[in-house]
């Protein structure tokens, strides 16, 4: 499973501030964690970034390549800045990261990855904002396919669907609807790839439970197919899940997924602790931020 570092965020005070005042060092600094974290892209989340779009990203993007040789990710909605990190980026092939299904963003960025060859996030977010269920998302991805390939030429390994992840504690059913979908996901997009910001799932919840939330969550999305995420580059856990370290965990897992019983008396703490936020996320207990304790 491919990652995405998801640490050089603009909403970081100290990242953010360094990006504010073009201050090298700590983003640098942290870029090189990111690769020696194994992450596979390094995501640029420099917000929607206004007037100063294009000179941001076109000086962030040789400066983190100055110390890594990994492919970067553009993450701005600011169209002239993804333009103008496209331009400068050289060291492998880019992700422009994201290109929603809207006439206007289509339109806009789906030329500049095929002029760049570039890779992309397909987020699927329609012109009514985010779709209600897994039909939505099927169609939301069938039109999305459909321009990049046959209006653009864009090969269909370098789309990246994004089917959107929601909180756990607040669109449980959303869950659901992107599991369905993503059992459709391969006779919709054939060749395609797919990837989900895996942190939203714990957006909103306890610091301390945001962890292990990811955590399971990761291995529900493998087992269905997700091939890449966007995620903490520094939870070395959740890195050893998604490079298949942990097969144990995943079988538990997978059996709450399958309702399969488990006796919770036999089990470590930390399989326990699966194994309940395994039954929140699926739906087959009730959430609250006391899950654990219960």
């Amino acid at each position: 499973m491919k990652l995405i570092g998801e640490n050089l965020n603009i909403m970081n005070r100290k990242y953010g501030k360094a990006l504010k005042e073009k201050d090298a060092k700590p983003l640098q600094e942290l870029a090189v964690q990111e690769a020696e974290a194994g992450m596979d892209w390094i995501d640029l989340n420099i917000g929607p970034a206004g007037k100063i779009g294009e000179e941001l990203m076109s000086w962030l993007v040789p400066v983190i390549h100055e110390v890594v040789d990994l492919p970067l990710a553009l993450d701005t909605s600011n169209i002239k800045a993804i333009e103008a990190g496209l331009k400068v980026h050289k060291k492998g092939r880019a992700l422009i990261n994201s290109i929603m299904v809207r006439p206007e963003r289509m339109s806009a960025l789906l030329p500049l990855a095929a002029q760049y060859d570039a890779d992309f996030v397909g987020l699927l977010w329609g012109p009514e904002g985010m779709p209600r269920d897994e039909n939505e998302r099927g169609a939301l991805c069938s039109e999305l396919v459909f321009s990049a390939t046959t209006d653009h030429g864009i090969a269909p390994e370098r789309i990246y669907v994004d089917p959107i992840q929601t909180p756990v504690n607040v669109q449980q059913n959303q869950i659901m609807s992107v599991l369905e979908f993503m059992k459709m996901f391969p006779d919709i997009a054939p060749g395609c790839q797919s990837t989900i910001g895996l942190s939203n799932v714990s957006n909103g919840p306890p610091d301390h439970l945001r962890p292990i939330l990811n955590r399971v969550m990761l291995i529900i999305w493998k087992r269905h197919g997700m091939a890449s995420a966007i995620v903490d580059t520094f939870d070395k856990e959740l890195h050893e899940i998604a490079r298949g370290k942990r097969p144990e965990l995943e079988a538990l897992v997978h059996k709450v997924e399958d309702g399969v019983p488990v006796d919770l008396s036999s089990l470590s703490r930390e399989e326990t602790e699966y194994v309940k936020t395994a039954r929140v996320i699926l739906g087959h207990s009730l959430y609250s931020d006391s899950w654990l304790e219960i």
